[in-house]
């Protein structure tokens, strides 16, 4: 089984969204924190990101974080229903990385892809 715990140790993780216009799978690296049993990252451009544009289309990514692969659901939080979760991403990421501006997006896992 995955440790999510174990994998905040890694730097950055690769998320792979299917684009939305080409059907094409579409990878970035990207920091990322885990919290309660899923991981986030911070979109720095809001809803502008092509891969959050992505997401908004299919929530179903694969993420990868060094040899550990995983399917997830993504999910974009919401300042006002997501609130404690929104500022506690943000207060790990910003002791993480020293940044924490952005849309957090939650990725919570449905399965390792690990070969």
């Amino acid at each position: 089984m995955l440790n999510l715990d174990e994998l905040d140790a890694f730097q950055v993780l690769y998320l792979t969204t299917m684009g939305r216009i080409t059907g094409q799978p579409r990878t970035i690296e990207i920091w990322f924190v885990g919290y309660q049993r899923a991981l986030y990252v911070l979109a720095e451009h809001y809803h502008q990101a092509q891969w959050v544009k992505n997401i908004t289309m299919n929530p179903l990514v694969n993420v990868r974080i060094g040899s550990h692969g995983l399917h997830a659901s993504a999910r974009l939080l919401d300042p006002a229903a997501d609130s404690d979760s929104w500022l506690a991403v943000r207060e790990l990421s910003k002791k993480k990385y020293g940044w924490d501006d952005g849309l957090p997006v939650q990725l919570t896992p449905l399965g390792t892809s690990d070969q």
